[in-house]
């Protein structure tokens, strides 16, 4: 028997290989697709939406140096460090769920782990865009959201009690004040959320106040109930019209 060098077996496996690439060549010569565009291998190789990291931060609608009772040094810090913080990790967050995904092995628990934290992230950084918007306005109620008021508390200084009352609840701790519209029962609530994931299901937060200490301490210290009166100071009552109005048409295409 005739014994091959090592190289003549190689010659041997790449001449092979080559015909049965040139093979595989005639076979689909019928089914030569067009080569993707740069565009097109981009757009192939990002990630679904969901999991992007894209999010920006909302500009502040008012000027921090004109609310009372709430200085432009804590309003700033704030908006920046943990607005703006929360904002950078639920972008990391959700471009970390792409790469675990993508491994297959991977543990459902560790998983579920990160899915908490999106879903923590996420309540922060919508809460915060709320909290900010309700600020810069001149603190007095009116249009529909007072009727509103009106309607389910019996008057507005009753709601303001039972508002600021829900809010000193969470006082030297964390957590937000909220009044909310439910746009299954069509009814108006505060409601006392001990942090970014809890809700009555299906309502919308009109009025959000942040009662996490980064919110206050800086001006207040453990006074928690000056801030909540410098809050209620500086309400912006148009936005929370605003937001009322578009959540009842919501509610009202809900249940047509």
């Amino acid at each position: 028997m005739k014994k091959h060098s090592r190289r003549e077996a190689l010659a041997t496996m790449a001449a092979g290989g080559a015909g049965l690439a040139l093979t595989s060549l005639k076979a689909n010569a019928g089914n030569i697709t067009k080569p993707l565009t740069m565009e097109e291998q981009a757009a192939a190789a990002q990630p679904a939406r969901a999991f992007r990291g894209q999010h920006q931060p909302k500009p502040l609608p008012f000027d921090a140096s004109k609310l009372k009772g709430l200085s432009e040094k804590l309003v700033k810090s704030h908006w920046e460090n943990n607005y703006g913080g929360s904002v950078r990790a639920l972008n990391a967050v959700e471009q970390r769920l792409d790469a675990m995904l993508k491994e297959k092995d991977l543990p459902a628990y560790i998983y579920g782990d990160l899915k908490r934290e999106e879903l923590m992230r996420t309540g922060s950084v919508i809460l915060h865009e709320h909290y900010f918007a309700n600020l810069g306005g001149d603190a007095k109620a009116g249009g529909e959201s007072l009727n509103q008021i009106k309607q389910w508390f019996g008057s507005y200084e009753q709601w303001e009690a039972e508002f600021k009352k829900t809010a000193m609840a969470l006082a030297g701790g964390s957590g937000w004040a909220m009044l909310c519209y439910n746009l299954h029962t069509g009814e108006m609530h505060n409601y006392w959320a001990w942090d970014h994931m809890h809700n009555a299901t299906m309502a919308r937060p009109l009025l959000v106040l942040d009662m996490y200490e980064h919110s206050y301490h800086m001006d207040y210290g453990a006074a928690a109930s000056r801030y909540i009166d410098a809050f209620l100071q500086n309400i912006d009552w148009e936005e929370v019209d605003r937001q009322l109005v578009k959540t009842q048409k919501a509610a009202a295409a809900l249940k047509a």
